[in-house]
């Protein structure tokens, strides 16, 4: 029971990395609040963790959203010791071809909803003595791709963040730090690997010979939520069995 008696916040907690992640930090031992766009995806998730979660619907991108989920997670747990920040959209795209909202949307959940997260959190955890930010970018915070000119540029953003918090409040004993998953299978992606062509083309780029499982990031996650990386902060952590080593 690695995360015995910390309260977690998770965003994107509907389905996917999201979802992997808050069940596993509940079998871990932590109590879970959930959050996302869509109340009957959180519930179904929260049902299957139990007493344990706590669902909330809120869109991060939004300021008052995000003040409303943090004072009932504090109202209902007193404290939040682990952020993670998963909640995301990916919309394909060149810099020629993306259109301006498009763009937008992108940053304001991907970039934005962080930022105003991480703000609202921080304040608690140094009132507790400290906590995990874990952010969730993608391979793309590290390389480029084709068509992913939005996504690539507000994942990029994610690991620079990711940086310069955990350059500000490592002496506040606060980490961040960014998980960069490669190609896992979700609903984000799910739409993208369709024709079978395409999706023969991405698998070969992952060395380990198969895409990414929710789970695959939730392990790490667990790991960094854990008193077992009290000294890493400021850190890119790939998840992409071998995307990024080539």
């Amino acid at each position: 029971m690695r995360l015995t008696n910390k309260v977690a916040l998770v965003t994107g907690g509907g389905s996917g990395i999201g979802e992997a992640i808050a069940v596993a930090f509940a079998r871990e031992g932590a109590t879970v609040v959930i959050a996302g766009r869509h109340q009957e995806k959180l519930d179904r998730v929260a049902k299957a963790i139990g007493e344990a979660c706590l669902a909330v619907a809120a869109d991060v991108s939004k300021a008052s959203d995000v003040k409303k989920l943090v004072s009932v997670a504090l109202e209902k747990f007193k404290r939040i010791d682990v952020l993670v920040n998963n909640a995301a959209i990916l919309l394909a795209g060149t810099a020629e071809s993306l259109q301006e909202d498009d763009w937008d949307q992108t940053f304001n959940i991907n970039v934005r909803g962080l930022w105003l997260l991480s703000r609202a959190v921080l304040p608690h955890m140094r009132a507790t003595g400290g906590g995990s930010i874990i952010n969730i970018g993608s391979v793309l915070s590290l390389v480029g791709a084709r068509n992913r000119v939005a996504y690539s540029a507000s994942k990029g953003a994610v690991l620079a963040l990711t940086r310069a918090m955990a350059l500000d409040h490592a002496a506040e004993k606060i980490r961040v730090n960014c998980i960069c998953p490669g190609i896992v299978e979700t609903e984000l992606v799910a739409k993208f690997n369709q024709d079978e062509n395409v999706r023969r083309q991405r698998l070969a780029m992952h060395p380990m010979g198969r895409f990414g499982r929710p789970e695959d990031v939730a392990s790490a996650a667990v790991f960094l939520a854990s008193d077992e990386s009290p000294w890493i902060t400021g850190s890119a952590f790939p998840v992409d069995g071998g995307y990024t080593a080539q």
